[in-house]
């Protein structure tokens, strides 16, 4: 599997956004993540539809766009007009899930399905062909910077082999507390991509960080 590293912008410097993306893309950074977040779904409120645009206009990586919201399909026709690469959304908020993946990949974007800590992976057995991607939250979302839960360790493990028993091609993308302490045991768990936040941008040197977590991974036999 290719490593993949996604910094998630929510701990970035706003004031700063352009040099700091910039410093990601230079570091080699595989995606750039965008949490969204309604302050309903989780008790927090980030940013929409126009920091998408922002950062579109700032690099030509894929823009992964986490959607921590009720009622997600509101948003997708403007997310995928900003600029959003693939469009992820909560199992928890999806009720007719198939359905919405379905909408995700007609208008051109990858199609995504995160589960909480606590929602099972049957959530999204019946859809495994119509994933692009599997994100495994290692912590309860709503926040950056959150201490990572142990036990996620073993359900990116069952993760992995949900996606490899029914032939899946998903990417298996985990975020929450993903550092240099735990991203040696979710890649061994299966995990090929790393949403990282405040492990990134609150070192002093954002590309050595970046190739410091994707060398833990490489060097893991």
């Amino acid at each position: 599997m290719k490593v993949r590293i996604a910094p998630s912008i929510l701990s970035a410097d706003f004031g700063r956004l352009a040099e700091e993306i910039a410093m990601c893309v230079s570091g080699g950074a595989d995606v750039i993540h965008l949490d969204v977040m309604d302050g309903r779904f989780v008790p927090n409120i980030t940013f929409g539809e126009k920091m998408i645009q922002t950062v579109r206009r700032l690099t030509s990586l894929p823009l992964d766009v986490h959607m921590m919201v009720d009622e997600p399909e509101r948003y997708f026709d403007s997310f995928a007009g900003a600029g959003a690469t693939g469009l992820t959304i909560h199992t928890e908020a999806s009720p007719h899930l198939q359905r919405q993946l379905g909408r995700i990949r007609e208008l051109g974007c990858l199609a995504g399905a995160a589960v909480n800590p606590a929602t099972s992976l049957a959530s999204v057995r019946e859809v495994t062909s119509d994933l692009d991607l599997l994100l495994v939250m290692t912590v309860n979302p709503g926040f950056g910077g959150q201490s990572f839960i142990p036990a996620s360790v073993d359900k990116v493990g069952r993760a992995r082999r949900l996606l490899d028993e029914l032939g899946s091609r998903a990417a298996l993308e985990v975020d929450g507390g993903v550092a240099r302490d735990t991203i040696e045991k979710l890649w061994r768990a299966g995990a090929d991509t790393f949403v990282a936040g405040n492990a990134i941008f609150a070192a002093g040197d954002l590309r050595a960080e970046i190739a410091a977590l994707r060398q833990i991974c490489l060097e893991t036999v």
